[in-house]
């Protein structure tokens, strides 16, 4: 008989994967600066993350706002959208416009 296989993979790979130790519940914070906050501490202080903090951080960030897809309402997205833009800042990555 097969085993059944986790609902939630995501979930673990956030919790057992080598991207970094995150704070419980920084996605669903409100503030996308304090989001973004959050995440540039977790990556800075990881000794488990392959890539820069930079990189980790905003990957991080994607994966959760790629995994929760449709079920994130319009101003979960905008404020993960927004944090996205607060991590760019926070690393001096800002985007040029042309």
């Amino acid at each position: 008989m097969k085993t059944k296989t986790k609902k939630y993979w995501s979930a673990n790979v956030t919790q057992h994967s080598d991207a970094m130790d995150l704070e419980p519940s920084v996605f669903k914070k409100t503030d996308p600066h304090e989001i973004a906050l959050s995440l540039k501490r977790s990556a800075e202080h990881s000794h488990r993350r392959k890539a820069g903090p930079y990189q980790s951080a905003m990957s991080m960030l994607n994966f959760y706002i790629n995994r929760a897809g449709k079920n994130l309402s319009a101003r979960r997205m905008a404020i993960l959208r927004r944090a996205k833009d607060e991590l760019r800042h926070l690393f001096h990555r800002e985007r040029t416009h042309a």
